[in-house]
């Protein structure tokens, strides 16, 4: 915990501090010492957090001793030395810290809470005029910038559809390898619907250099990309945006990426977003290039790897391992509704990866009342049920319950009757947040490097591809995103008969 101090408002070390931060320079030494009178020094031990990500920001501090780091995603982002401030927003706007503070050495902070402004009963009129005018130059001088350096976007990153494992590293490395060469990267803030929507709020700019990075930090929007690399998830797409299907939206899109001088724009994600990309492909003018990279754990785009399966496989094959060890236990027959919503690639795969008993695809006619049949006497059972199992007769006869759970009311049907106790599971979502594993992080650096090449090489609707460990490139014309699993998979997959 940190330990407060007394403060002492004639203390002339402490005043020539303050004198040096240029947020403050308007306050003549009468004021400082007012300014000192409303605010606690508090001394922090090595390894204290100042504050989280994520909190509310209610207070301003000045470094008066010692060493503090901002840090994101557990890496440091800034140093905080002797004179400077931080958490300054915090005056203007309550809003969530966008990183979190520590004490890299024992320290102390001159903090001044919001409330002792708000409040106004130790501070001068004169004083607070003078305090809120440093940091309205501060706070429009960040707003100033923030608003041209998205007036001309070089090349604009897309993240759109569902999170899969890999989104955030491949967005690294391809702002990594396209600054190398010269290039300024940006990423809509939330997808498709930031093409729409179109204000300056809707980009970021990513920046992979640090010094470079600590020369704009200050601006709106900029994000430094390092930490993407291992980060889960996907932080700048939107959740399915379906009202992007409609011209009207996709053309709205084009002259709002015509407008901000965009020359190069990338989709990453999987068959919807390449969907988009496609079509806005189409309406844009001839020198803007356009390019996509498959982000899916199903491996819905036919023709290459796609970053995330590899993952998906593992983590599904794992929580398979543990419904199979729970099935043995307690004498149960699970149904696991996972993704696979055409081929069932990721459920098959999953399937074969852990030894579970079927794997119940899309596209596949199964002899329902063999398969009661044979689990009528079994004592352990585990069935995989891809989520796209019957999609349209389920849509048709207006089904409310999942894959599994349909598939277990065939079984019903058709004459199941076992002593075992049978278990529906939904799609379980965790796999979309696993931590990218190896094989996907190594596939999201080859198809950025690739990406990058056919960029300088000057092609155009292309999305890179690896197949087979061999890199190449497929045109947008010649891409299919109706993936289908190998034909003799599925029967490795049953180990019922």
């Amino acid at each position: 915990m940190p330990k407060e101090l007394p403060t002492n408002n004639e203390d002339l070390h402490l005043i020539r501090i303050l004198k040096s931060v240029r947020t403050l320079r308007h306050l003549g030494d009468n004021e400082l010492k007012e300014f000192i009178s409303s605010s606690k020094r508090f001394k922090y031990e090595k390894g204290e957090t100042i504050f989280s990500e994520g909190q509310i920001g209610t207070a301003v501090y000045i470094c008066l001793d010692g060493m503090f780091v901002l840090e994101k995603y557990g890496h440091v982002l800034k140093v905080l030395n002797k004179g400077e401030l931080f958490g300054e927003i915090a005056l203007i706007d309550e809003r969530p810290r966008t990183g979190t503070v520590k004490a890299k050495t024992d320290g102390m902070l001159l903090v001044l809470e919001k409330s002792q402004i708000e409040e106004g009963t130790t501070l001068s009129a004169s004083t607070l005029m003078k305090i809120y005018r440093g940091f309205s130059e501060l706070i429009t001088s960040y707003l100033r910038e923030g608003e041209t350096l998205y007036d001309e976007m070089d090349v604009l990153l897309i993240q759109d559809g569902g999170c899969a494992p890999g989104y955030n590293p491949v967005t690294a490395y391809i702002t990594e390898y396209l600054e190398k060469v010269g290039r300024k990267v940006f990423i809509a803030a939330d997808g498709f619907r930031s093409l729409v929507s179109n204000s300056t709020s809707d980009y970021r700019c990513l920046i992979y250099d640090f010094t470079r990075f600590r020369k704009m930090e200050h601006i709106r929007g900029v994000e430094f990309a390092p930490p993407l690399r291992t980060a889960r998830g996907a932080d700048f797409r939107s959740e399915r945006y379906p009202d992007f299907k409609h011209p009207e939206n996709q053309k709205i899109a084009v002259e709002n990426i015509v407008g901000r001088k965009v020359k190069t724009i990338v989709g990453i994600g999987g068959n919807g977003t390449f969907a988009g990309m496609n079509a806005i492909s189409q309406l844009l003018p001839e020198g803007i290039q356009t390019f996509f990279v498959p982000v899916t754990i199903d491996s819905d785009i036919w023709g290459t790897s796609c970053i995330g399966e590899f993952t998906g496989v593992e983590v599904g094959a794992e929580k398979i391992r543990g419904y199979m060890a729970d099935a043995r236990t307690h004498k149960r027959c699970y149904i696991i509704e996972m993704m696979g919503a055409r081929g069932g690639y990721h459920a098959l795969h999953s399937c074969l990866g852990a030894g579970a008993h079927l794997a119940v695809l899309p596209n596949s006619n199964y002899n329902i009342s063999k398969i009661a049949k044979m689990i009528n006497p079994r004592t352990e059972t585990v069935i995989v049920v891809a989520e796209g199992y019957k999609e349209n007769i389920r849509n048709e006869e207006g089904y409310l319950g999942n894959a599994a759970e349909y598939f277990y009311d065939q079984l019903i049907k058709a004459g199941l009757d076992t002593n075992q106790r049978v278990i529906c599971e939904g799609f379980s979502r965790d796999i979309r947040g696993a931590l990218p594993n190896n094989m996907d992080i190594t596939l999201a650096l080859r198809f950025a490097r690739k990406l990058c090449d056919m960029i300088g090489d000057g092609e155009t609707r292309m999305m890179p591809a690896v197949r087979a460990g061999q890199e190449y490139a497929i045109p947008f014309d010649k891409i299919n995103t109706d993936n289908s699993v190998e034909s003799s998979l599925p029967s490795l997959a049953n180990r019922l008969f």
